[in-house]
């Protein structure tokens, strides 16, 4: 790894593939962190890879600058570790809601993450990505956005979602996006005020 990224715009999902092809996204960055933990935490490498979910901006930054000034053990190591743990929180709470709850709620909080860190209330995403990074089937992912979009919640017509009613969406949603939203503004308040 060569680089890391720091989108501003941007939605990058972190992925993880499984031999056969099939995948489930296991984590979502955008302008509050960082694309290359790995770096900074001691490895080379991950066992997933990250695409670009919704197209924007961001920096990119010479991995070994970035590792030469958190080896000095000052402000932003203390910051990094404190995303690491927070993206740690969103990673293990993915986990838990992709086997518990139902498409509907995961497709909730899907939404909910992603719309956290855009600067619109609309994505542009086929249902077939999203399947994908819900590791569900497009069926499954259809019937849902059309529950959503029939109680007023949501638009959706191909390849783009408007969300229509944030606060309905957010009594909908399961435990899980809450969990994941308290973590990351008790671990990063100054990153997520701006």
């Amino acid at each position: 790894m060569n680089f890391v990224y720091f989108p501003t715009t941007a939605i990058v999902s972190l992925l993880y593939e499984l031999e056969d092809g099939a995948s489930a996204e296991i984590a979502v960055v955008g302008n509050e962190g960082i694309v290359g933990i790995a770096l900074f935490m001691g490895g080379d490498t991950m066992p997933n890879r990250a695409v670009v979910q919704s197209a924007g901006e961001g920096y990119r930054l010479v991995g070994q600058h970035l590792k030469m000034e958190f080896d000095r053990n000052g402000a932003l190591q203390h910051l990094l570790l404190r995303y690491t743990l927070a993206l740690l929180t969103q990673m293990a709470q993915t986990a838990v809601c992709n086997r518990h709850h139902t498409v509907d709620q995961q497709l909730c909080r899907w939404l909910l993450l992603s719309l956290d860190r855009l600067q619109s209330n609309q994505l542009n995403m086929t249902q077939e990505l999203i399947a994908n990074m819900l590791g569900v089937r497009r069926e499954g992912v259809t019937e849902a956005a059309g529950k959503l979009e029939k109680a007023g919640l949501i638009h959706h017509e191909r390849g783009r979602i408007t969300v229509l009613d944030r606060p309905g969406l957010e009594k909908r949603v399961c435990e899980c996006y809450e969990v994941v939203r308290k973590e990351f503004f008790r671990l990063l308040p100054d990153v997520l005020a701006h």
